[in-house]
């Protein structure tokens, strides 16, 4: 089911072994990869300090925007999960000092799941 996920637009799990080499300039010095999924040719990578949001742009996919999000400015977030006629579900990121929330589609479900119990794993403790 991969390789049909991913065609269909769903998040699916990603090897890191096969992302590990494209990231190691990324990282910071003791930082490691943890969990990474991908959405057709994007992917959302989680490391043990932050959340990465891979976007290819462009035809080649040669132009590639990086946004990297520290655990600690997550606010909230929320997953509004595909309905019978919907095509997609949608994370929501809120993220601190940002007005709107960082917003991705990830499929009918596929991945959504483990997605949103990995950031409630990281979210900072209630003050």
């Amino acid at each position: 089911m991969g390789l049909i996920d991913t065609l269909l637009g769903h998040a699916s799990e990603k090897d890191l072994g096969r992302i590990a080499e494209d990231f190691a300039p990324l990282l910071a010095p003791g930082e490691s990869l943890q969990r990474a999924f991908g959405l057709v040719r994007d992917l959302i990578v989680f490391t043990d300090r932050r959340l990465v949001f891979v976007n290819k742009q462009g035809v080649t996919g040669s132009k590639v925007e990086y946004l990297s999000v520290p655990y600690r400015s997550i606010v909230m977030f929320s997953i509004e999960t595909a309905g019978h006629f919907d095509l997609e579900a949608e994370l929501r990121i809120w993220v601190s000092g940002q007005p709107a929330p960082l917003t991705r589609s990830l499929g009918r479900n596929a991945g959504a799941q483990d997605i949103v119990a990995l950031l409630a794993q990281h979210a900072p403790p209630a003050r």
